[in-house]
């Protein structure tokens, strides 16, 4: 029988228990600006491998490493020159990096999934700061979501999925981003757009004019988390870019809401794209749990700009679209 996972205050003996667990090798989630992640020691092989399993993520699937700061990061993989400028942009923040592993990199082969690369980021939510202090190394963390899911945005959401199946979760409230953080490679030739995110490609090409628009990628091979065709699914099927809302279908809506829908959420009535990126993924829940209890047959979700972070919130939407 599974053991219930304990819900952490973001006090000093919290942050202290969280970070004396993950030094264990046990499995605890935390918030970051961007969604709740599901944190292990990054240096310990059967930690990282434990995230698999508590996720039922496959193995192939790389997943991001965790700093409290660059200097950190940095000691883990090569920096360029344009990394160093990145990260002195958007750093502590919603961005990730995926640079070439330094030979002694600390991090687990298993948590790069085997590649030459690793991606690194340096998260702003206080707690996360806190935490990951303490630790004093590497935290591997995916979204605290089973594979494929919505990600989680609250603490509840992380137990909703995930409690018995991780020791324990940092309550620090909802996340204000909402999305998962950009990924740019810069392990190439040229800068590489991988995810979009809470840094808009446009804000990154102030920074890295040459920055390539996120493509097509082999999901099969990924070269960083959230490259799935299929991810952060409810269990009702999404009807994207609707006009008009079915009878039987739920509607998430943008701006001014479509009329007549029988249960509706609106990421922002005034259109606001950080408003709608931050409500998302509590939307997108809330919707699939209302929707299956007054029998809806799937979910009706109005057009969103795909300027600034609407390209975000685009890509989660069809990812979460794709069957």
């Amino acid at each position: 029988m599974s053991v219930a996972t304990l819900r952490l205050v973001p006090d000093a003996a919290g942050i202290a228990q969280a970070a004396a667990l993950l030094r264990a090798g046990q499995l605890v989630a935390f918030p970051t600006e961007t969604v709740y992640g599901l944190g292990a020691d990054a240096t310990d092989e059967a930690a990282v491998a434990a995230i698999y399993g508590a996720k039922n993520r496959p193995s192939f699937n790389p997943l991001i490493a965790h700093y409290a700061t660059a200097a950190a990061a940095f000691g883990d993989v090569e920096p360029s020159a344009l990394a160093e400028r990145l990260a002195e942009a958007f750093w502590p923040g919603p961005l990730t990096l995926v640079l070439p592993r330094r030979p002694l990199c600390t991090v687990a082969r298993l948590a790069g999934a085997g590649l030459d690369t690793q991606a690194v980021r340096v998260p702003a939510h206080p707690v996360a700061q806190r935490l990951l202090a303490a630790v004093g190394r590497a935290v591997a963390a995916p979204s605290a979501n089973l594979s494929g899911r919505v990600s989680p945005t609250t603490a509840q959401h992380v137990l909703e999925g995930l409690d018995g199946r991780i020791a324990a979760v940092i309550d620090g409230g909802a996340c204000a981003v909402g999305l998962e953080s950009t990924v740019v490679d810069l392990s190439g030739s040229r800068p590489n757009l991988l995810r979009a995110g809470g840094v808009t490609l446009e804000a990154l090409r102030e920074v890295a004019p040459a920055m390539a628009a996120a493509e097509d990628h082999d999901a099969a091979a990924p070269r960083s988390p959230g490259q799935s065709l299929s991810h952060y699914s409810p269990d009702l099927p999404l009807r994207l870019n609707a006009t008009e809302v079915a009878e039987n279908e739920a509607l998430l809506a943008f701006g001014p809401a479509i009329p007549g829908a029988v249960l509706s959420f609106n990421l922002s009535e005034v259109g606001n794209l950080a408003e709608a990126a931050a409500r998302l993924f509590a939307g997108l829940r809330w919707l699939d749990s209302q929707g299956r209890a007054l029998g809806c047959r799937g979910i009706a979700v109005m057009p969103v700009p795909r300027e600034g972070l609407g390209a975000a919130i685009n890509d989660r939407l069809s990812r979460a679209a794709h069957r």
